[in-house]
């Protein structure tokens, strides 16, 4: 096999995997609005975190998920933050569990970016729940 052909193979399995847990609406508009400019670090993305980090059998989707929520708290990514709370409820992370992984990082990553982390969560579970 290529490395033409592995790296194809790779990010085809990261667009499957982005798609199952962002939706595949959220998916496509990302990367219709990709220039030309961002495109290396879109494709970067898609080949090595979706397709060869979240399609690797040793955790579930779920806990991947609630991982995600945590480092992005700690890291204070809200726009990251909030395309991941989407994922985690597309990954059956309930609104309980995620508000169990934000106390997480309110006491071990500090409490001004878990608030950070629970106003956003609140808002999109919100409009989650408005979109149902």
């Amino acid at each position: 096999m290529t490395t033409e052909g592995t790296h194809h193979e790779s990010y085809e399995r990261g667009i499957d995997m982005r798609k199952r847990v962002l939706g595949a609406e959220h998916v496509e508009r990302s990367l219709a609005s990709v220039s030309e400019f961002s495109r290396p670090i879109q494709e970067l993305v898609t080949e090595y975190c979706w397709g060869e980090v979240w399609t690797r059998p040793g955790i579930d989707q779920r806990t991947r998920s609630m991982i995600n929520l945590a480092m992005l708290t700690a890291l204070n990514r809200p726009h990251e933050l909030a395309v991941h709370v989407k994922g985690a409820v597309h990954n059956g992370v309930t609104a309980a569990e995620i508000q169990e992984v934000l106390l997480q990082t309110a006491i071990y990553v500090g409490v001004p970016a878990a608030l950070e982390s629970f106003r956003i969560a609140e808002r999109v579970l919100t409009e989650l729940d408005q979109d149902a």
